[in-house]
């Protein structure tokens, strides 16, 4: 008959309007956004790269890493620790960059020049990229300290974050001072990371060529 499609031309069109349209690769800003807000529960900045917002859920202690290392017996195992080059970003309980220039006075570290960054409320860093490998989850715990080859530029992480786990119980703390157990004290681990920062100081001071007039 005039006019009529034949049963084969009709599941070719069926077939056609039945392809998926081609999906959008997926953005990496996407992947890392989606992993600290939908995983972790922390809030980022828009923008990219991708930024932690720093004060909510934690504060951050942004040292040389070997001042870092030398700190690291002073978190818990589960604290998160990220480094980026040279430095070491080392998470604290929220509030306790405040507390860092008074912790610093009361140890008679406030008149030596320290390499030390305290990042607290309204402040950013770089979100590092979600571990390839991620920490096992019924043991609730990442993985210990591994010094991690040369990288250039990006920020990772040395402790990654345990998702569905309270970062806050992992975090140096004021309110741990004198308290019993394995507790992280955020005074120890300031006077600590005062003490390697200034031999690193005094180290690079010494490696420098003598200026002569």
């Amino acid at each position: 008959m005039v006019g009529s499609v034949s049963p084969a031309a009709r599941s070719a069109a069926a077939a056609i309007t039945t392809v998926p349209l081609p999906r959008r690769p997926l953005d990496p800003d996407d992947r890392i956004r989606g992993w600290y807000e939908n995983e972790l529960g922390w809030t980022t900045v828009p923008g990219s790269p991708v930024r932690l917002s720093v004060g909510e859920r934690f504060d951050v202690l942004d040292v040389p890493a070997e001042a870092g290392f030398a700190a690291l017996r002073r978190l818990a195992p589960e604290s998160p620790v990220a480094v980026r080059g040279d430095r070491m970003r080392l998470l604290v309980a929220a509030g306790g960059a405040e507390e860092v220039p008074g912790i610093l006075q009361w140890l008679e570290w406030g008149a030596v020049p320290l390499d030390l960054t305290a990042i607290g409320a309204g402040g950013t860093v770089e979100a590092p990229p979600p571990p390839a490998r991620l920490p096992d989850r019924d043991q609730g715990r990442a993985p210990g300290p591994r010094r991690p080859g040369p990288v250039q530029g990006a920020a990772v992480w040395l402790r990654p974050p345990v998702a569905g786990c309270e970062v806050e119980a992992s975090l140096p703390t004021m309110s741990a001072w004198g308290a019993a157990g394995r507790a992280p004290d955020l005074v120890r681990l300031v006077d600590t990371l005062a003490t390697h920062c200034h031999r690193v100081r005094l180290r690079r001071a010494c490696a420098q060529p003598l200026a002569f007039s």
